[in-house]
């Protein structure tokens, strides 16, 4: 068996990395997303994602549950340990990730590849606004955390236009050889 890609899809808060990623994954179903654990209640909506506890949480990070993890926006945040198998299967397995958990990700998978999306300030604020998940000074810490550097071989995806182009965009980026095809 040959071994999978991992690429970690990061970009700052409504850069609309879940509805790309939504989008890339319905038209390429031979992609593998890694469904995160999140300490948030899964009725907070979003991405789909299992919401637990942080009493569960550290619970499964004790078990070795997790290939990944991180702490972002006050949250814990997992990558299931199962994504290994889907990588030894030879899978091209992508995850919602943070700019900030790249280091250790890196430490652990160092072929593991970066997408980074982003959008203008605007439509970012915009996004977070609809959202209503925070109030006005949240979006302003989250817009304001956005201005991270961009990680290192980062492949770029400006999300600025429909999903259909966006996830058009992200596919180029997760198969950049198949641009000139």
């Amino acid at each position: 068996m040959s071994a999978g890609r991992l690429i970690a899809v990061v970009g700052p808060s409504g850069a609309g990395k879940d509805t790309l990623l939504a989008a890339a994954l319905a038209a390429r179903p031979d992609l593998v997303r890694a469904r995160r654990v999140i300490t948030r209640p899964q009725e907070a909506g979003g991405e789909a994602f299992e919401g637990v506890s942080a009493a569960e949480f550290e619970a499964r990070l004790r078990r070795g549950a997790f290939a990944l993890h991180w702490r972002a926006h006050g949250l814990r945040y997992g990558v299931p340990a199962r994504i290994d198998t889907d990588l030894a299967a030879g899978h091209t397995v992508l995850f919602n990730g943070s700019r900030a958990a790249l280091p250790a990700a890196r430490a652990r998978y160092p072929a593991l590849e970066v997408v980074m999306i982003t959008a203008p300030a605007r439509l970012l604020a915009e996004r977070l606004a609809a959202r209503g998940r925070e109030d006005a000074g949240t979006i302003a810490a989250r817009l304001a955390r956005g201005t991270l550097a961009v990680p290192s071989g980062a492949r770029i995806v400006v999300n600025d236009a429909s999903a259909e182009t966006g996830a058009a965009r992200l596919l180029c980026a997760i198969n950049p050889e198949a641009e000139g095809a």
